[in-house]
């Protein structure tokens, strides 16, 4: 059969097209192995970097971090901020609920000064901002503050940054609703905390979440059976907090697969200690 020449022409200048489209303005990130435990980078590295902000989070990477937790809200003009806080008067220099500023009034002020001279001028980041710096190979524990609305927004950067493999949408069900109507298959970790742990747990494994976030407790002598019980049901556990070596230690040998801290740096080397590679 005699191929014309044409044709051939047409598809060797469409095939690079082909392979290198966005699909939709979605980013894609080459998926790789995920880790199946280790320390989580409470709103990134805070104990020494403000939290929130890039240079927090670009610091919990640079220390090999195998999850970063950071916060998300929307602001008055429906923008997407990360920070913990209902208003930024703790964490920047300036006032007011997020809810109430614009991003542009927010990105004004100073995030990082209030922590270290060092920091002077950091800005509170958006989401995008955040998840462009991203490794591929690193959980996000993304922490939502705010209902459906925030969920469905969150659910669109997520998938236009190219984070479905690695992003965990920390929310309640109003929030998770939103998150869902975009995509099912984006993770969802539950926090629509009971009023004690087992209605907790039960909820979770009924409603088939990959993850949990177990609180920490004064007393958690019944923890270990419930460890037993998630891990029985494929449920990856998240554990807040631990920031002391020997409980470090002790949750990983019961099971735990990510312990958030405060202390990155320190929990890090416990981790190691036992086998538990940075993530690099």
């Amino acid at each position: 059969m005699i191929f014309s020449k044409k044709i051939f022409l047409i598809l060797l200048f469409a095939l690079p097209i082909f392979l290198f489209s966005d699909r939709g303005n979605n980013k894609e990130k080459v998926q790789t192995e995920m880790p199946e435990r280790g320390i989580c980078a409470h709103r990134g590295a805070m104990k020494t970097h403000p939290e929130n902000t890039i240079a927090a989070l670009k610091e919990a990477i640079r220390l090999g971090a195998h999850m970063i937790e950071f916060d998300v809200r929307m602001t008055k003009d429906k923008k997407l901020v990360v920070i913990h806080d209902r208003s930024v008067d703790r964490t920047t220099d300036g006032t007011g609920l997020v809810t109430e500023l614009t991003l542009l009034e927010i990105k004004n002020f100073d995030a990082g000064s209030w922590k270290s001279k060092e920091f002077e001028g950091e800005k509170v980041p958006t989401l995008s901002e955040a998840l462009s710096i991203m490794p591929n190979n690193i959980w996000l524990n993304i922490h939502l503050k705010g209902d459906e609305e925030l969920g469905s927004a969150t659910a669109k950067v997520v998938l236009s940054e190219g984070c479905l493999h690695q992003a965990i949408i920390a929310c309640g069900s109003d929030a998770a609703s939103g998150v869902t109507d975009v995509n099912t298959n984006i993770m969802i970790c539950n926090m629509e905390r009971q009023s004690n742990r087992k209605e907790y747990i039960t909820e979770t494994i009924q409603g088939k979440y990959p993850f949990i976030q177990l609180l920490k407790k004064r007393n958690d002598k019944n923890l270990e059976e419930d460890i037993h019980l998630l891990k029985g049901k494929n449920i990856r556990i998240n554990y807040y907090f631990g920031d002391a070596e020997i409980e470090v230690d002790a949750l990983f040998n019961m099971g735990i697969n990510f312990v958030l801290t405060n202390r990155l740096s320190e929990m890090l080397e416990v981790a190691e200690s036992i086998g538990i590679k940075r993530n690099h």
